[in-house]
């Protein structure tokens, strides 16, 4: 096997090794006070979908839990669900 083989059989191994890629259909929801909300919005405002600088503002949640909260707020994938959620919680 030549190295430019060996390589590419090495880059193939752990890539599918180290990937823990979760579909994010399976995603539940998460529930957010008004005020962290409230913050979320403003902070997006000022900058952007920098979600680690955000997650510095909001006490006790990680850059992860904010990206996913405004994905499935916004994102046009979770519209029917989304809408499932909101009745259900009325």
């Amino acid at each position: 096997m030549d190295e430019r083989a060996r390589k590419q059989a090495k880059k193939s191994t752990t890539s599918s090794t180290n990937s823990e890629e979760v579909s994010s259909i399976e995603w539940d929801f998460i529930t957010m006070t008004e005020q962290e909300k409230d913050l979320i919005y403003r902070m997006y405002r000022l900058v952007g979908d920098r979600w680690d600088l955000i997650a510095g503002r909001v006490p006790g949640r990680k850059a992860e839990e904010i990206e996913r909260f405004w994905i499935m707020r916004h994102g046009e994938a979770y519209a029917e669900k989304r809408n499932d959620f909101n009745s259900r919680t009325r």
